[in-house]
């Protein structure tokens, strides 16, 4: 493929998508293609730079923003891209409601949305997920019906970083197959050292935004029932008060330290013994993927794409979503054994290094953008 012009277009800045956009962006810029990211800055706007990206910092802070989203129409007319890449649904929308508009200039301009995720209240439309959230009457309307109109208005190609919910983007948005790639969120194993944990006893790490869907109550009840295990959790959200007032419960006093936000983990996953995710749903969570980098095992919830990443019994122990009793035995059982901990963890890094790096994912990136450019 000839050099391109694409765009990341962002209206996050901090979470999955915005950090999947600067890694795409770079990946691209490394591969000589013309690399540009439209969004508001973040803390790896420097990084991406310095990695020959260059960066539009224009904010676009709700759906009812018009003035960013105007401002993101004209940057984008002005950048006469090759490819628009949306990294999320903010962005999904502004982009592929311009999409006729930038097809007028020149037919061949490839608009590509990635579906990062599933609202929580449909959550349970997704093989293994359940619901996250109460179902409201704007769900389907939005979700489901919008979504299928503006993709149908747009044109382009739907990504999707895993094969559970390219199913629910056909079965229950009811797009057409033949414009929905599954190509796997991916990261680059080199900024992940192998893990060399503390000396002082067996540690998990979690990693994620605090709110409902990520079930940290589960996640500290479980800590709690597996005697000696510590727990570093790394994020920030709206339930952070609650999670601060469960930790200081004396059945997790001097066990849990939280970090907060921290825009690189990669320290924090270093210093671990054990991954863990107790969500009620998820895509392709990047967090699994540097865990498992890492060389960290994983206990996790085989809801979304998880399962189709981490194989159960080789890369970790997988549990049903929700279910308690699982998560203490996994957890407990991986605590008791530094063997099979080190097993694990081996095969978690292989795992990504042979399917789920970066380069794999630009890669996959590049066939869509070439389809949603009519194969050019």
């Amino acid at each position: 493929m000839s050099a391109l012009r694409i765009v990341q277009v962002t209206t996050q800045t901090t979470g999955g998508p915005a950090e999947h956009a600067v890694d795409v962006a770079i990946g691209l810029a490394a591969r000589g293609h013309d690399s540009h990211v439209v969004g508001p800055r973040t803390s790896r706007a420097d990084e991406a730079g310095a990695a020959g990206v260059t960066w539009h910092d224009v904010p676009l802070v709700s759906k009812r923003d018009l003035r960013g989203a105007l401002s993101g129409a004209g940057c984008l007319r002005r950048l006469r891209p090759d490819v628009v890449h949306l990294q999320d649904r903010r962005a999904g929308w502004l982009g592929r409601g311009l999409g006729p508009a930038l097809r007028a200039r020149d037919r061949r301009v490839g608009v590509v949305y990635t579906l990062h995720g599933v609202a929580d209240g449909l959550s349970d439309l997704v093989a293994g997920n359940v619901r996250a959230a109460p179902r409201r009457r704007r769900d389907r309307w939005y979700y489901l019906t919008g979504e299928r109109a503006i993709t149908r208005w747009g044109g382009g190609r739907v990504v999707v970083p895993s094969h559970a919910v390219a199913a629910y983007a056909v079965e229950h948005v009811g797009l057409p197959p033949g414009i929905v790639d599954v190509v796997p969120n991916g990261v680059d194993p080199a900024r992940f050292e192998m893990a060399v944990p503390a000396a002082d006893g067996p540690s998990a790490v979690w990693v994620g935004v605090l709110g409902a869907v990520k079930r940290t109550d589960l996640l500290l009840d479980a800590v709690a029932a597996v005697p000696d295990l510590r727990l570093v959790v790394v994020g920030d959200g709206p339930l952070r008060d609650r999670v601060e007032r469960r930790s200081a419960a004396p059945d997790l006093a001097d066990r849990v330290e939280l970090t907060g936000w921290v825009d690189d983990p990669a320290a924090r996953l270093a210093r671990a013994d054990v991954y863990v995710l107790t969500s009620d749903a998820e895509n392709c969570p990047l967090s699994l993927l540097e865990a498992m980098a890492t060389g960290l095992p994983v206990v996790a919830t085989a809801v979304g794409g998880v399962p189709e990443v981490v194989r159960d019994g080789v890369d970790g122990l997988l549990c049903p979503a929700g279910d308690g009793r699982a998560i203490v035995a996994a957890l407990d059982r991986l605590a008791a054994d530094p063997a099979l901990r080190r097993r694990m963890g081996a095969s978690a890094r292989q795992r990504v290094v042979d399917a789920y790096t970066l380069d794999h994912c630009v890669d996959g990136l590049l066939t869509s953008y070439a389809a949603s450019r009519g194969g050019a």
